[in-house]
């Protein structure tokens, strides 16, 4: 992929592979003042204030001098309404939506009104940029979130939705098998594109949430060739590369472990949760350990404006994603390492938490701020 050549210099990737890979055990930070549900009380709060008037969260207002490659209006259109499925699922994940009169209530009620309406009409919004792809996978975790508390004729409609997002990340599968963000291949109808391995592993957990609910139906040659691509970008360490286009630079400094601190986390799980037996429980310990111990090749580049500049070319926008699966990690493991990998991560999240309730990674327009809140007090409820 050619943006990350020109995003990273060559002396900062030089400088990342003079680190070694494994650090010392035990340095991860403690829980901070303060409980969980607090925590996630006030996540939920800035996530209620924050709410546009439409119901969505976030938009293409407050740029800077560096902005990500964003087409108008179909990149934000895609941006909007990922956020906004992320919203939603934080909100129900949190516990705290459950009184529909209350103000996060109220709030997942305008969310979902948008989110329905807004789901059927986003795509690609250039040949190159294929951003829809994150909004159909949260969006279909949303709805699955969504279909419990829904009426039979809402249930309904939010299945035809699901297999309406399914039928679009098919449409717009790369030719490899698994999903990419961007072609700057060809632009092909059929997107010629790398498939990068944790967009894949997003979307395979999104068809694993949704993939027990009556009528939805998930094509299984897609399924397949998903998996395959993970499984061609994994490493023997489980490492993955950041995209199959850098199948021939195995070491360059993003393939190595400490730019695949917060990939191994999603697509460990991804490849778990659909039945890979090699991901045992010690695998998953193994970076869930990784994670913590090394927290700081996530953390140097978080809040950073450009994105690949740290070392092992780590983008500010991994943070709150990496930690994220590792919070479904948490439910695969048994209770012990789940109370030990629970503790390390509340206790990361909740040090990092802003004095207006919300956590943020990445400076990204106005979305940084709703995405990684969401992130965050859905990690938070693994942690409980």
């Amino acid at each position: 992929m050619n943006h990350l050549a020109q995003r990273c210099s060559l002396a900062v990737l030089a400088v990342s592979l003079s680190f070694p890979l494994v650090a010392d055990e035990g340095k991860a930070p403690p829980p901070v003042a303060g409980s969980i549900d607090e925590s996630i009380e006030l996540g939920i709060a800035f996530l209620v204030a924050d709410q546009n008037e439409n119901g969505s969260w976030g938009s293409a207002r407050q740029t800077k001098g560096l902005n990500i490659y964003a087409p108008v209006p179909g990149a934000h259109n895609a941006f909007r309404a990922a956020v906004t499925a992320m919203a939603i699922s934080a909100l129900i994940e949190s516990g705290l939506a459950e009184d529909p009169n209350s103000s996060a209530g109220v709030a997942l009620k305008r969310g979902t009104e948008f989110l329905m309406e807004e789901l059927p009409t986003v795509r690609r919004a250039t040949a190159d940029a294929i951003y829809n792809v994150w909004t159909h996978a949260y969006g279909i975790q949303a709805l699955a979130d969504l279909y419990p508390r829904a009426s039979n004729k809402e249930k309904k409609v939010i299945v035809e939705l699901i297999n309406d997002q399914i039928y679009r990340l098919g449409r717009y599968e790369s030719v490899d098998g698994g999903w990419g963000y961007y072609d700057f291949r060809i632009g092909t109808v059929k997107p010629s594109s790398s498939s990068i391995s944790f967009t894949t592993a997003t979307c395979l957990v999104a068809f694993h949430e949704a993939k027990d609910i009556p009528g939805v139906e998930i094509p299984e040659k897609l399924l397949d060739r998903a998996i395959k691509s993970i499984n061609r970008q994994r490493k023997s360490d489980h490492t993955y590369l950041y995209g199959e286009y850098l199948k021939a630079r195995p070491m360059y400094g993003i393939n190595r472990a400490g730019g695949s601190l917060g990939r191994s986390q999603a697509c460990n799980y991804a490849l778990r949760i659909w039945g890979d037996e090699t991901i045992t429980n010690e695998v998953i310990c193994e970076w869930l350990e990784r994670l913590g111990n090394r927290n700081g090749w996530l953390d140097i580049g978080r809040k950073r404006p450009r994105p690949h500049e740290a070392w092992f070319a780590v983008a500010g926008y991994f943070f709150y994603y990496g930690h994220y699966y590792a919070g479904l990690n948490l439910t695969l493991i048994s209770d012990g390492d789940r109370g030990k990998y629970g503790k390390m991560l509340s206790g990361i999240l909740m040090e990092l938490q802003e004095k207006d309730g919300s956590w943020w990674d990445f400076p990204f327009y106005t979305y940084h701020q709703p995405y990684g809140t969401a992130y965050a007090v859905m990690t938070l409820v693994k942690c409980r």
